[in-house]
């Protein structure tokens, strides 16, 4: 395994530590995964690139990515689960790391004394994965699907050095987030979530039409998922702000467990709203970063309920 070099224009707004800052490098990525090689393609502006609206040639990307940069053999999702964009999900981390710093006189803490909990896991695993290789950090991953964790199981299993870094658990009642997840001997250094946002699987496959029309620069009336994604991984009733109002209002029962709970808020919109309600609910401090990959943006909004005593006593390791 050999880590990618990167010799091209870096891409703007990722973060710093972010490994994916640059161009891919496409000759050494299909040396690493040679199953890449038949879906490169030599795009208009004479760059290598791939087919993004396609599904295997997305899955075929992110295998070699983990491959390459993350020493992740035999990784694989069912057909239809959501195969995420790695850069994307990188930064997430990569701010988390800086969130943790901030508590810990700017020294990012690292080891697997400090503990996160993946909200939605999915089939995946990428955010332990990346969280993992980057820190060190420990990872328990919770989804409301058993067939998604029965994969990451199969993830971990194919990954010894996984194996002790993180540990399942399925959400047997899936109205609640946090319930039956957080026990009371649990102590998280912060939560993680990608939440679906929205409201239904009509507004999914518009948002994936759009999408593939844009990739395409063409019209289509087929919307083709080529991130993949289940049902649950899309849209949940009352959408992303549904989404996270359930999962504030239960972040209060777990106040000294949890240093930082942390989500992704696709939709700026909601963003006063969701100041409004952890304001409402008692949060000692919120944050949000604002992540930008290209021309998408979104927000990562944090809060927490420890005291400014409690954050300095908070032990990220022992």
């Amino acid at each position: 395994m050999k880590k990618i070099q990167n010799t091209d224009s870096e891409k703007s707004n990722f973060h710093l530590r972010n490994p994916h800052r640059f161009r891919y490098d496409f000759d050494q990525l299909i040396i690493d995964s040679p199953k890449l090689k038949q879906f490169v393609l030599v795009n208009e502006h004479d760059n290598q690139s791939i087919d993004f609206s396609n599904p295997e040639a997305v899955k075929a990307l992110n295998n070699a990515i983990l491959i390459s940069e993350y020493d992740i053999q035999n990784w694989d999702i069912p057909k239809g689960y959501l195969c995420p964009p790695i850069p994307g999900r990188a930064d997430y981390i990569h701010y988390i790391a800086d969130l943790l710093a901030s508590s810990n006189n700017e020294i990012i803490p690292k080891g697997e004394m400090v503990i996160g909990l993946d909200v939605g896991i999915g089939a995946n695993c990428i955010y332990p994965i990346i969280g993992n290789a980057a820190y060190d950090w420990s990872f328990v991953g919770c989804d409301i699907d058993e067939n998604a964790l029965q994969n990451c199981k199969k993830i971990i299993a194919n990954n010894p050095k996984l194996i002790d870094a993180i540990s399942l658990q399925l959400q047997t009642e899936p109205r609640f987030i946090f319930k039956n997840i957080i026990l009371p001997e649990d102590k998280f250094a912060f939560t993680i979530c990608n939440p679906p946002f929205h409201n239904s699987v009509e507004d999914a496959n518009k948002a994936a039409l759009r999408k593939v029309n844009n990739l395409l620069q063409t019209k289509t009336d087929k919307a083709i998922l080529n991130f993949g994604g289940q049902q649950h991984e899309l849209w949940c009733a009352g959408g992303e702000f549904g989404f996270i109002t359930q999962m504030i209002y239960e972040s209060v029962k777990y106040p000294l467990q949890v240093f930082w709970f942390t989500t992704l808020v696709s939709k700026k919109d909601n963003l006063k709203s969701i100041y409004r309600l952890l304001n409402k609910v008692g949060a000692v401090e919120i944050k949000t970063i604002d992540m930008a990959q290209g021309q998408k943006i979104s927000h990562m909004v944090a809060w927490t309920f420890l005291s400014e005593d409690q954050q300095k006593n908070w032990k990220f390791s022992e």
